[in-house]
């Protein structure tokens, strides 16, 4: 049985970390150098990315960093260095991001594809090419540049690696055929993969889904759980927050896994979700590979 090129994608990953892991020596400084104040830009999936990154650095105390979408970025705050992130490079929103950025400030990229207009308007690129997709959805070049940057903050993703492929090797433990409603929910840098997680369902399998700090959950958003929503907790389990969110009659499911493999495991839900619907997962609608303004 053939399998789709997002799928394929998605099983390529602990390959592709591998060679990200390889790549931080000397990629990672372009996400910024110890002490540097940084800014992180992108859209989509890539704005998911940056407020994860930017979480990351500061945790590992390589210096204050900043996250924002480059659709909505304007000039004011003093960074040294302001670092896009667009897998395809031809980004309309962040090439005008990089066009703003302030004289005397570093522009980087992190892109999937060399000689792109938004590589050739930074000052340092980091190409991560054999990340790139053929794909029109997302997850193997975000988790590359998650697992480059984590390495180059002091992680060691040897051991999530192994694991990775391990995970990937066995069936999803959920059938998500049985829900019509899907919560991502993390705190701290898992945020940004709830988020990036929630996209992959609605973009893969145009279903409703939704992301939210998970201790924001309480306040409001979980008047909408039922018997047919999966509430997907990234990061740790939290049994307290658990227990609240089973008295509506919603499904929680907490991986047990490192949260770069949590995030596999939902691009995975997305696309046999997808299949599930009759859709392509290869073909989401209303969507193109990259986002170029006229």
């Amino acid at each position: 049985m053939s399998i789709s090129t997002t799928e394929s994608e998605i099983r390529s990953q602990p390959e592709v970390w591998a060679r990200a892991v390889d790549a931080a020596t000397e990629g990672a400084p372009v996400l910024g150098r110890r002490g540097e104040r940084v800014l992180l830009l992108g859209c989509g999936t890539s704005a998911f990315v940056a407020e994860s990154v930017a979480v990351l650095r500061e945790r590992a105390g390589h210096g204050e960093t900043d996250a924002a979408y480059a659709s909505e970025w304007t000039p004011g705050r003093t960074y040294d260095r302001v670092v896009v992130i667009s897998r395809s490079g031809t980004t309309s929103e962040v090439l005008e991001a990089l066009a703003q950025v302030p004289a005397g400030t570093v522009r980087a990229a992190v892109v999937g594809v060399a000689g792109t207009p938004v590589a050739e308007a930074a000052d340092e690129s980091l190409v991560l090419d054999f990340a790139d997709e053929a794909s029109v959805v997302q997850t193997r070049f975000p988790t590359s540049v998650l697992a480059l940057a984590r390495t180059g903050f002091g992680e060691q993703l040897g051991p999530v690696i192994e694991r990775a492929a391990e995970v990937l090797a066995a069936p999803l433990p959920v059938d998500p055929s049985r829900f019509d409603h899907f919560v991502f929910l993390g705190r701290s840098w898992t945020y940004g993969l709830a988020q990036e997680a929630a996209l992959k369902i609605r973009e893969a399998a145009q279903a409703w889904s939704e992301s939210y700090p998970a201790l924001d959950y309480r306040h409001g958003p979980v008047a909408v759980a039922g018997e047919t929503s999966l509430v997907t907790l990234f990061g740790d389990a939290d049994p307290a927050l658990t227990a609240d969110i089973e008295r509506t009659g919603a499904t929680v499911q907490h991986w047990d896994l490192d949260p770069l493999i949590q995030l596999v495991q939902a691009q995975r839900l997305a696309v046999e979700l997808a299949g599930s619907r009759g859709l392509d997962a290869d073909a989401p609608r209303h969507l193109t590979r990259s986002v170029v303004l006229d």
